[in-house]
């Protein structure tokens, strides 16, 4: 009974963090913010779990801690502790230690303007899509301190860590009057242009920025494949509770007019 307890909290806490994303999507697109591509859901998938996983350590994990995970938790998603120590753990961590970094806030600060952020519930404070959309939108600019700047976060202090596998890419924009206010002129986006290539092709690339995603997605909550299962066989229990209950209680009040 408490686990069911607890999984039924689970649910109402998810439903309640997925209206406050969506609600959050709504406010961005109608204060003219980039609009978000959906991510593909991959989080049942172990093989694009375990590229995601191998993206992260190598890309994310340099600059980025995740406080609330240990290497072993990656058994769930089909790695042996061997697999995770040779091919995940690139530092003298155990495979039973937390997934953190040697970097200190003070140096981040120092590079990076702001200290990186932990990613631990990146992808439930952010949402899958704002994620998807924002590793596939870095873009050359010379005129800010790291050489890059993001379509989805404008102006961000992230380098574009990706960039070998991407390709450098230019941003196009148009200038375009105000369809309301003739005398205000706007940057309009209008597509990328390649200046030079990556290692992955563009569909190859978001293929693997999926993976990467998903990854992260299940990191934030590790049993949520679980929670969800549970939580239909615990919706089913109460359907049939409440219809015995129904049919209980029309019997007992049969012969009472």
């Amino acid at each position: 009974m408490k686990r069911i307890l607890q999984t039924l909290m689970g649910a109402f806490q998810a439903t309640a963090v997925v209206v406050a994303l969506g609600l959050g999507a709504t406010a961005q697109a109608n204060e003219g913010g980039f609009p978000l591509e959906t991510a593909p859901n991959r989080v049942s998938s172990n093989a694009s779990l375990q590229n995601g996983a191998k993206l992260f350590v190598n890309y994310c994990l340099n600059c980025h801690a995740v406080s609330s995970m240990r290497y072993n938790r990656l058994r769930d998603i089909g790695l042996t502790d061997q697999q995770i120590k040779d091919n995940l753990i690139l530092t003298d961590a155990k495979v039973g230690d937390l997934m953190t970094i040697s970097m200190t806030p003070k140096e981040g600060k120092v590079f990076f303007g702001n200290n990186p952020p932990d990613l631990s519930v990146e992808a439930r404070a952010r949402g899958t899509d704002w994620l998807y959309t924002y590793l596939r939108t870095f873009y050359k600019d010379d005129t800010t301190q790291t050489g890059w700047n993001n379509l989805v976060y404008p102006s961000v202090g992230m380098p574009h860590v990706l960039w070998q596998l991407q390709g450098e890419r230019a941003a196009k924009f148009e200038e375009r009057k105000d369809p309301h206010d003739d005398s205000r002129v706007e940057k309009v986006f209008v597509g990328f242009e390649q200046l030079t290539p990556g290692t992955m092709k563009p569909q190859e690339y978001d293929d693997n920025i999926a993976d990467l995603v998903a990854f992260m997605s299940w990191m934030a909550e590790p049993v949520q494949l679980e929670r969800k299962r549970l939580g239909v066989v615990v919706l089913l229990f109460l359907a049939i509770f409440t219809l015995l209950a129904w049919r209980l209680n029309k019997a007992y009040w049969k012969d009472i007019h």
